[in-house]
């Protein structure tokens, strides 16, 4: 966190100057898709092999003109992360009573969905080249900070519970197999997960006028989190989220 502001200030004192004698600054709305994927690292089972969901992005946006093909753009979004997995997996939350009778550190498998849903409101700021003439064309980059909304996990499905990955060593109680389990539940996890992620975001898009002020805007980028989401690495894994983020939105142009 301290980082980020100190980075915050440096851009400051790089862009503010210069964007006193900005020629125009532009506000504007989008929205869209968000594409996330949990990237884990380490061999912990809790945390790996998660594939991408899809979730909703949208947000408001400053864009503020240096020269004529640089800008500064600072937005405030709201973008749904997380992933999710389908098959033989650890399970997170095994019953009390089972637990009890289990030895401590033992991980059981069950093969059902699981979905890790987290919201945050994510701000970057970008410096942005675009270039063109009706049709405009930019590339843009730099870092944000997402503050964690909310974070839950939902599951589904039945099964029994196993020793292993391979479903070879059921659970069993008095030699018999114990019967399947549901696995239906909505689970808040927000007290789990880190409440602040830093990262890396940039992207590409186009422009098209419309009015006299006004722009639509196709916008592509990408996010990378440097950060681990988890508070305790240790049992839960390490992971960072980022995505893929596809926009639409209008801008209107104030000129000096």
């Amino acid at each position: 966190m301290k980082n980020y502001i100190a980075l915050c200030i440096i851009c400051c004192c790089v862009f503010l100057p210069g964007s006193l004698f900005s020629q125009t600054i532009s506000a504007g709305i989008n929205g869209g898709i968000s594409i996330p994927q949990l990237k884990s690292s380490g061999d912990n089972e809790i945390s790996k092999d998660y594939s991408s969901r899809l979730a909703a992005t949208f947000g408001l946006f400053a864009d503020i003109g240096i020269t004529q093909q640089f800008s500064v753009k600072a937005a405030v979004n709201y973008a749904g992360q997380g992933g999710k997995r389908q098959g033989m997996q650890p399970v997170t939350a095994i019953p009390p009573a089972l637990s009890q009778m289990l030895p401590p550190g033992t991980i059981l498998y069950a093969d059902f969905k699981n979905e890790s849903v987290l919201n945050y409101l994510e701000i970057p700021v970008t410096a942005k080249f675009r270039w063109g003439s009706t049709l405009k064309y930019y590339l843009n980059a730099g870092p944000y900070i997402g503050i964690l909304l909310n974070a839950s996990q939902k599951t589904n499905g039945n099964s029994r519970l196993y020793f292993d990955k391979g479903a070879t060593q059921p659970l069993s109680m008095q030699g018999q197999p114990l019967p399947s389990q549901s696995f239906k539940a909505d689970t808040d996890i927000k007290k789990d997960i880190n409440p602040v992620n830093l990262g890396i975001t940039g992207g590409i898009g186009l422009a098209y006028p419309v009015g006299g002020s006004g722009e639509i805007i196709l916008d592509a980028r990408g996010a990378y989190g440097l950060t681990t989401i988890q508070k305790d690495t240790k049992a839960n894994g390490k992971s960072r989220t980022g995505g893929l983020f596809i926009t639409l939105g209008y801008a209107y142009t104030f000129h000096h």
